[in-house]
């Protein structure tokens, strides 16, 4: 259940899959009370969603109070919201008329008077705005490593904001083949096996949210985040996933619905699909969906056709690239979320806004692969690599791209959200995950330049270093010189990165936390790199 409440009253509203009928039960920890500490969310200038978690035999009211000091001697508002099993003992309340541009305090408050965690939000400035700083995490694999991120983000005191660009959990086995041993056994993750069914989605956010670095960065920071494919299953698309077997997990659709329900209610988020979030007139985040709605299917099981078939593998692959590729009705974003972002890029140039910020999943930048080379791996390329290493040289040769789940492989999807850009005179900055790797690109066509996009390293999930555990260095090096779109890149290490958005210019700083060796907060590195208002290029 959602509820509004404003300083004029309550508004009551359900959540919109709140009444859906999905497989499974509702999953309920053996604990009582307040089991997951509180988070916000989604902030506009006078709105934000706060959350909680609030488990008790039945039905519960829970009193939710906002005030400007953490002793609430100030108050600002407060309602009530009405928590139950329905909703996993969820609790969301969006929290309106609030003042513009500060930070603010939240608690909530049971019918037994026991109080929850006291969190720290804050709501986006209006009207002019001299800067503004974003902590981008993505990538989070509970049984690759610590999250270390959140924590050494969250102990900071200059972030205003926090970004997830996606895959907040993995809905695979704890048992994985790369899974670090015993980690999941010492983090409680659950249930053991692959998720499917609601019950198990809920109990994979449930220890998840159980971290106790995830649960800090959420009391100290609103956060908006969107949903890359581990929130339903591996390389998702609108009518599928490639880690989906219909004739032994069910129907795609009901997995779908399962994995959205159980992420609306234990995300602090809206119920739309995609948004905008303008910070003054200093930036306009544009929240993307680039998986369930729209996304066509992407074209590997055509390339492993082709491999298997043998005979003229290069001309097959060139055919591939030239016909299906690059067939203009393959999307990234359905028709009306396309027009939206049209419409919205104009408007926020219009209103004079300085730049233009997409939060999004995957890669937008072209990549080609370069073929491995011996001082990748330890040891050199072992045999069993090697047609791995052949199959990657075929694919470049027929100018097949890195990944065909990235918008490399929907490329007049990626020339149509170039264009509506260029036509809306947009400073664009896109912000992306999944990659698990540190990367940093120039956008731009054959037209010119677009824009930037920085893409974060992984919170803890392994990037190239778990299969190529050589020179890391060489690995980026080779990368960029294959790349000249790709300015700079890290090959190993975990952690997150800021933007600090001022109106002269955007420092993407990446912060490098290790994640593999335990608990620490300790950064080992850092690296920036800058794109001045106007030049829609880096300079690094």
């Amino acid at each position: 259940m959602t509820l509004r409440l404003s300083r004029r009253g309550l508004l009551a509203s359900a959540a919109g899959l709140a009444t859906l009928i999905l497989p499974g039960r509702a999953f309920a920890q053996r604990l009582t009370g307040f089991t997951h500490g509180v988070a916000s969310g989604d902030p506009q200038q006078t709105r934000v969603v706060l959350w909680t978690r609030y488990v008790s035999p039945g039905l519960a009211r829970l009193r939710v109070e906002v005030a400007e000091d953490e002793a609430f001697t100030r108050p600002v508002t407060s309602g009530e919201i009405e928590v139950s099993p329905a909703s996993d003992f969820c609790a969301r309340a969006i929290v309106d008329n609030l003042p513009p541009g500060r930070w603010l305090h939240y608690r909530f408050v049971a019918p037994d008077g026991q109080v929850s965690d006291t969190g720290r939000t804050r709501t986006l400035p209006d009207g002019d705005t001299a800067s503004f700083r974003i902590a981008v995490f993505s990538c989070s694999n509970g049984t690759s490593g610590w999250f270390n991120a959140y924590a050494h983000a969250a102990a900071r005191d200059d972030i205003d904001l926090a970004i997830h660009t996606g895959d907040y959990i993995y809905e695979s086995p704890v048992t994985r083949p790369d899974a670090q041993p015993g980690m999941a056994t010492l983090r409680g993750l659950a249930p053991p096996g692959e998720i499917v069914q609601l019950a198990e989605y809920r109990q994979r956010y449930a220890s998840y949210r159980a971290d106790p670095d995830l649960a800090e960065l959420h009391r100290r920071l609103p956060m908006i985040a969107v949903q890359d494919d581990h929130e339903s299953a591996n390389n998702s698309w609108r009518d599928g996933a490639s880690a989906h077997d219909p004739a032994t997990e069910g129907e795609w659709s009901a997995r779908k619905i399962a994995g959205q329900r159980a992420w609306r209610e234990w995300i602090p988020a809206h119920s739309d699909w995609y948004g905008a979030h303008r910070i003054g007139n200093l930036a306009t985040l544009f929240r993307l969906e680039t998986r369930l709605l729209g996304r066509s299917r992407q074209l590997d099981d055509e390339v492993d056709a082709i491999f298997a078939a043998g005979g003229d593998i290069g001309g097959a692959l060139s055919t591939l690239r030239t016909g299906a590729l690059a067939d203009p009705s393959r999307a990234m974003m359905n028709p009306e979320q396309e027009q939206w972002l049209a419409a919205s890029l104009r408007s926020s140039v219009d209103a004079g806004v300085r730049w233009q910020v997409l939060v999004q999943q995957v890669i937008m930048g072209a990549v080609r692969a370069p073929v491995p080379s011996a001082s990748w791996i330890k040891g050199g390329i072992p045999a069993e690599m090697q047609p791995d290493i052949d199959r990657r040289a075929r694919l470049n040769a027929a100018g097949m791209p890195y990944s065909l789940d990235k918008w490399d492989g929907y490329p007049a999807a990626r020339a149509r959200l170039y264009d509506t850009a260029r036509r809306a005179g947009a400073n664009l900055v896109t912000l992306t995950g999944d990659s698990h790797n540190a990367w940093a690109f120039d956008l731009a066509d054959e037209a010119g330049p677009i824009g930037v996009e920085f893409a974060g390293q992984s919170v803890s999930s392994y990037g190239f270093e778990r299969r190529y555990n050589g020179d890391a260095a060489r690995v980026a090096a080779d990368f960029m010189a294959a790349n000249p779109n790709l300015k700079w890149m890290d090959a190993s290490q975990r952690g997150y990165f800021t933007l600090d958005i001022r109106k002269d210019r955007i420092d993407a700083e990446y912060v490098f936390v290790p994640a593999m060796s335990g608990r620490s907060a300790a950064a080992t590195g850092a690296k920036t790199l800058t794109a001045e208002y106007g030049a829609r290029k880096l300079t690094v």
